[in-house]
């Protein structure tokens, strides 16, 4: 029988057809294993995933609340766990008046604005609405201890989080095309002459992905519905810096498609950690530091065809 072999698609970002097929073949038995001792990567029941994340950033506020501690902390967007993270704070009364929070990411305009925190569909918004609206206000900290990207600040945001002495946790998980935040494998906008230069890239707006688009087109904020055009063009994010500057990180994976088994995850997960350390898989970047990697069982299920399933 004749094989078919073909190259990737040009508009795919990480092309190297030897590795892809050698990540595609990790089994689910061996995904733990990586020669970075401090790369602490576990595989964990789907439904932890989300207690994994929130028990982390409960210890880690009430902690250093009660120990009259500034924490400073890098947050990505699941909306839903905020509200049970506040209600967490507020069962212990936990006053956070020494909390502050830098959102990772933000959306943009195809002119590089950044979405205010008005808008309904922005990061920013949920965060305040899911998080801040919900923690009590007696023991919230000061509003603007909230901080996310504006169109003023871009310029600033790497310094805003130095100036607190950097992020005490950075919290991340990887996107369809392996990007951290919205760090896309590639944006123009973070062009690079070599792994070590782009490491030290900071915060900045960025050209969206299709991938990306695609991905978010099927969130629920976006009415879960491949809606393309409802998805904005760019976006702000965090840079390289910002997470090797984190004196904690932690990157779940654990995303399927409303509780199936059906994941876009599974693939780029073995990516992300088996594959190299390069731009072009920008959460890779974790390989060569000291991370909490938690992935699901849904998403470290061997890859198979399943040939009586259609779409």
């Amino acid at each position: 029988m004749a094989e078919f072999t073909y190259t990737p698609s040009q508009w795919i970002p990480f092309r190297d057809q030897k590795v892809l097929n050698r990540v595609r073949r990790i089994k689910r038995k061996d995904i733990t294993r990586h020669k970075n001792p401090e790369l602490n990567i576990q595989v964990i029941p789907d439904d932890m995933a989300e207690f994994v994340w929130l028990n982390d950033m409960f210890y880690r506020i009430k902690t250093a609340m009660d120990a009259n501690k500034t924490c400073v902390l890098i947050m990505p967007n699941p909306a839903h766990t905020y509200v049970k993270l506040a209600l967490m704070l507020n069962r212990f009364k936990v006053n956070c008046r020494n909390l502050w929070i830098f959102i990772m990411d933000e959306y943009a305009d195809q002119d590089g604005r950044i979405a205010p925190d008005t808008w309904k569909l922005g990061f920013m918004y949920s965060f305040k609405k899911f998080f801040y609206q919900t923690l009590d206000p007696k023991l919230r900290p000061p509003e603007k201890q909230i901080c996310g990207p504006t169109t003023q600040n871009v310029k600033d945001y790497g310094r805003m989080i130095a100036d607190k002495g950097n992020a005490d946790a950075c919290y991340s998980g990887p996107g369809w095309t392996g990007h951290l935040a919205f760090i896309e494998p590639d944006a123009p906008e973070f062009a690079a002459g070599s792994l070590e230069e782009w490491m030290t890239y900071g915060p900045r707006v960025v050209t969206l992905s299709p991938f990306t688009i695609a991905q978010n087109s099927l969130h629920g904020f976006f009415g879960m519905s491949g809606d393309l055009a409802a998805v904005p063009p760019r976006a702000f994010t965090i840079g390289p810096a910002q997470v090797k500057a984190a004196r904690y990180r932690m990157d779940m994976s654990a995303i399927t498609t409303c509780g199936t088994n059906v994941s876009w995850q599974r693939f780029i997960t073995r990516l992300v950690w088996h594959g190299p350390v390069t731009p072009r898989v920008p959460t890779s970047l974790h390989q060569l530091l000291k991370t909490d990697v938690f992935i699901s069982e849904s998403n470290a299920a061997d890859i198979a065809p399943l040939w009586n399933r259609g779409y």
